[in-house]
C-alpha cells in the first residue's frame, strides 16, 4: 500500500502494491519502527504498515459499509486519518506517543459508525447478489438463505447500542482479544466483556424473533 506525494496533483490516496515483508529485516520492525521510518520518508514503511493492518481494519469495516467499495474507501481514509495524526505528534516531538494499531482500531470504529449515521441506509440483498444466485441454478436457494440470512445478522448487529455494536465488530470480525478492545475504545477489560456478552444474548434474541412463524 502507498500514499500518492502530495502537491498539486490533489489529496493523498491509498493503492495496494505488491510484495511481502521489507528485505533485510529480520525480525520484521515493529509499527512504531515503520512508523517513524515513513515519517521521515520511507515510502516502503508505509506499505508494510498497510499490508500489515489493512485485513485488520477491513474486518472492522466491513460490518457498516453496505459494499466491499464503500468498506475500501473507509478503510482508505482510516489509514489516511491516522497517519495524518502520526504526522502532527511526530512534529510535535511526540515520535514515541502513538500506539498505531490502538490508533487504526479507533479511527475506523469512528469513521465506520459514523459512515452509517450519515448515509442512513437500511441493510439489504442487493439485485446483482439475488440474479447471482438465479444464475447459479439448483445451488440458488442455499444461496439465497445464506444470503438472507447474512443480511438478518447485520441488521440486528447495526441496530445493537453503539458500544455493543462496536465490541462486537471488533471481538467476532476484527479478533482482537478484550484486553485490546478496551484499549481501543477506553473502557475496561470487563466492560468489554460485559458488552459482548449482552450483544450476544440480543442478536440471539432479536433472530429467534425472526425466526418464529
Amino acid at each position: 500500500m502507498r500514499m500518492d506525494d502530495e502537491g498539486d496533483k490533489g489529496p493523498p490516496t491509498l493503492r495496494v502494491v505488491p510484495g511481502g515483508a521489507r528485505p533485510g529485516s529480520d525480525p520484521a520492525p515493529g509499527d512504531e519502527a515503520l512508523l517513524a521510518a515513513f515519517l521521515v520518508g520511507d515510502d516502503d514503511a508505509f506499505g508494510e504498515l498497510g499490508r500489515r493492518h489493512e485485513p485488520l481494519v477491513l474486518a472492522i469495516v466491513r460490518r457498516y459499509a453496505k459494499t466491499p467499495e464503500d468498506a475500501r474507501d473507509l478503510a482508505q481514509r482510516t489509514f489516511l486519518r491516522a497517519f495524518e495524526a502520526a504526522r502532527r505528534a511526530f512534529r510535535r516531538g511526540r515520535r514515541n506517543a502513538v500506539p498505531f494499531r490502538r490508533w487504526l482500531v479507533r479511527v475506523a470504529v469512528n469513521l465506520a459508525k459514523n459512515h452509517l449515521r450519515d448515509e442512513g441506509r437500511a441493510p439489504r440483498a442487493s439485485l446483482a447478489a439475488l440474479d447471482l444466485a438465479v444464475a447459479q441454478g439448483p445451488a440458488a436457494p442455499d444461496d439465497l438463505l445464506r444470503q438472507e440470512r447474512e443480511v438478518r445478522v447485520r441488521r440486528a448487529v447495526l441496530r445493537l447500542p453503539r458500544r455493543q455494536r462496536e465490541v462486537l465488530t471488533l471481538r467476532i470480525d476484527a479478533e482482537l482479544p478484550f484486553a485490546e478492545i478496551a484499549q481501543a475504545l477506553g473502557v475496561s477489560e470487563n466492560a468489554a466483556k460485559v458488552s459482548f456478552h449482552h450483544a450476544t444474548r440480543r442478536l440471539r434474541e432479536a433472530l429467534s424473533r425472526e425466526d418464529t412463524p
